[in-house]
């Protein structure tokens, strides 16, 4: 082909390449997003206490028994509609640690003041980073942790009844 025929396809070929990737996101799922945490230890981390700044916690907190460990802030709508659910489940024995991530500790504390606390511990993470390293795109995301401290499975998006009943209490079960 001469350069004149590939000067005239180029602008059509870029076209293409872009009608794919966007025709392909249209039909993806985002609650299927890949977590290279998957079978491995939760990374090393030393966080404050949301309600103690003298309190450290470190990952030994989530070693001992299988756990859930919820990704969830105040500016998050989805987080306050599964809020409801996590307390369910936390007073069916479920142990959840919470994660505030990227939130403001006074506005986190007064959530949990006023619609509950299903969290055994309550982890702040203001500048995200252990949520960085746990690959976290975003609030809510849950991470199904075993009595080792090995992540076994990511969910993103809320916990509900149906979700729970279908997909996560079967891998939360699988863990004990």
């Amino acid at each position: 082909m001469s350069r004149k025929t590939w000067l005239f396809l180029l602008p059509f070929i870029i076209f293409l390449m872009g009608a794919v990737f966007l025709f392909k996101g249209l039909y993806s799922d985002p609650t299927k997003l890949e977590s290279v945490m998957v079978d491995k230890e939760v990374p090393v981390f030393t966080l404050q206490d949301i309600y103690d700044l003298n309190k450290q916690h470190d990952r030994s907190i989530l070693k001992g028994r299988p756990m859930l460990l919820n990704v969830w802030a105040t500016w998050c709508p989805t987080c306050y509609g599964e809020h409801t659910y996590l307390k369910q489940l936390a007073g069916q024995g479920i142990y959840i640690v919470g994660m505030n991530y990227k939130d403001e500790r006074d506005k986190a504390i007064k959530w949990l003041a006023e619609l509950g606390n299903p969290y055994q511990i309550n982890l702040y993470d203001p500048d995200g980073m252990l949520g960085l390293d746990l690959g976290v795109y975003g609030a809510p995301e849950t991470f199904f942790i075993d009595s080792q401290g090995i992540i076994r499975y990511r969910h993103v998006g809320d916990v509900n009844p149906e979700v729970w009943a279908s997909t996560l209490k079967p891998i939360y079960d699988a863990m004990k």
